[in-house]
């Protein structure tokens, strides 16, 4: 699942002509980004949620013959990241699924991070499994950080007034029932992670290599600097 339907509105004037998923970063759009890395990891099918200009969205989807790409129509009702999956749900089949953003992405590491999140992932333990980037090798982010993990990879909320190094870096895989009950209405997927807490079944798994977040148009720069820097070293 992709979630690429958002308004993109820290992001103008840029995306006053084209929706944010489809901003170039190092000469490629931020969703093809998401979509290489998840023909990397084997997937066959990619469910995206299309909101703002969606046609330009549909045009540029259409360009993609590795893979098969599911428009989920939000045209009518932007439904956040929690209701967009729900929409979502007779698409994506009865196993759990890779989740990601459109507008986040990293250098790889040592391996792939979506492998790498498939092979840590324990269904009898985890509800989800989220990709945590440490502050310390990101670049577009400015807040405090989401999410406190112990020794066996178990994540909890930062108290607010703390500081976390642990980031949420827009991926992870999540079972298709925890959003059983839910209607396909506006909603935010931190509520289905805070449930997870409860449960004592969110994970996270350390991301290798460098994560980017491109909110403002100012950290497109900063992408494009960390990826001159990495084909440097």
């Amino acid at each position: 699942m992709m979630l690429a339907a958002g308004l993109g509105k820290r992001m103008r004037p840029i995306t006053s002509t084209m929706p944010k998923p489809l901003v170039e970063v190092h000469g490629k759009a931020l969703i093809d980004y998401g979509v290489d890395a998840l023909v990397r990891a084997g997937v066959e099918t990619i469910v995206v949620n299309v909101h703002y200009l969606a046609d330009l969205m549909r045009a540029h989807l259409r360009k993609r013959s590795d893979v098969e790409i599911i428009i989920s129509d939000e045209t009518d009702r932007l439904l956040d990241s929690g209701g967009g999956i729900v929409k979502a749900l007779p698409h994506l089949g009865p196993d759990p699924f890779y989740v990601m953003n459109a507008d986040t992405f990293w250098i790889e590491g040592y391996r792939d991070n979506l492998d790498l999140l498939a092979v840590l992932w324990r269904p009898e333990a985890m509800d989800i499994s989220l990709l945590i980037a440490d502050m310390a090798q990101s670049t577009g982010y400015d807040g405090r950080g989401d999410f406190v993990m112990d020794a066996t990879g178990r994540l909890t909320r930062r108290e607010e007034r703390d500081i976390s190094p642990f980031i949420y870096a827009g991926a992870g895989i999540m079972k298709p029932e925890l959003f059983d009950g839910y209607e396909a209405e506006p909603f935010s997927l931190n509520q289905i992670f805070d449930s997870a807490i409860e449960a004592e079944r969110l994970y996270g798994v350390r991301l290798g290599g460098l994560w980017m977040t491109v909110g403002t148009p100012p950290a497109v720069r900063l992408a494009e600097d960390a990826f001159k820097a990495s084909a440097a070293a």
